[in-house]
């Protein structure tokens, strides 16, 4: 019998993203769907804001499900925007998180996608997080998924934008976290 896993997005690249990177390995064994859910955004570590989401998914659908939580963390700022880069990225534009780092020499950053699995209300979540390395660009390449016009990875020249999108799932922060929760899953 196949376990279907709820994956709690109500973002479509990110979805669409996962599916990719997933779809490469398919196991008969559980399949993922895809639900929006109202969840707490809390203040934290990007494992803290990871549980948070999970456990109140798991109680709402009351059965298994996979959330997700991306950040950017600037070297220079010591770790900011991190998980709070959704909220700067909407109020500062791309061109403003470039402007975050004016003044310094050190544009590293590392993207982390912090996935949480949990079996449903009750069971504890279980965490798998993927980092990249990278540093802050001027924006390049197509604008329309979220700071990737921005993050040049280390090692390739290119921004995660400017990537394709089979080159950017090899290497991405997203494609590291899903590659343990696979095994993760595969193991059981």
């Amino acid at each position: 019998m196949t376990k279907i896993i709820t994956f709690v997005t109500g973002n479509k690249n990110k979805l669409r993203e996962v599916q990719n990177i997933l779809g490469a390995s398919p196991n008969a064994s559980w399949s993922l769907e895809s639900k929006s859910l109202d969840v707490p955004e809390v203040q934290g570590s990007t494992q803290e804001v990871a549980l948070a989401k999970c456990r109140s998914a798991a109680q709402q659908l009351q059965g298994p499900c996979l959330t997700e939580d991306t950040a950017l963390s600037f070297r220079a700022l010591n770790g900011l925007p991190g998980p709070y880069i959704k909220d700067f990225l909407h109020k500062l534009g791309l061109d403003g998180l470039n402007r975050l780092l004016a003044g310094f020499d050190d544009k590293g950053a590392t993207a982390i996608c912090t996935f949480a699995y949990c079996e449903g209300p009750g069971f504890e979540p279980v965490l798998f997080e993927g980092k990249t390395l990278g540093h802050i660009v001027p924006p390049r390449g197509p604008t329309d998924f979220g700071w990737d016009p921005v993050f040049e990875v280390d090692g390739h020249g290119k921004t995660f934008a400017e990537m394709d999108k089979s080159e950017k799932n090899a290497v991405s922060h997203r494609f590291r976290a899903l590659s343990q929760f696979q095994s993760f899953l595969n193991s059981k």
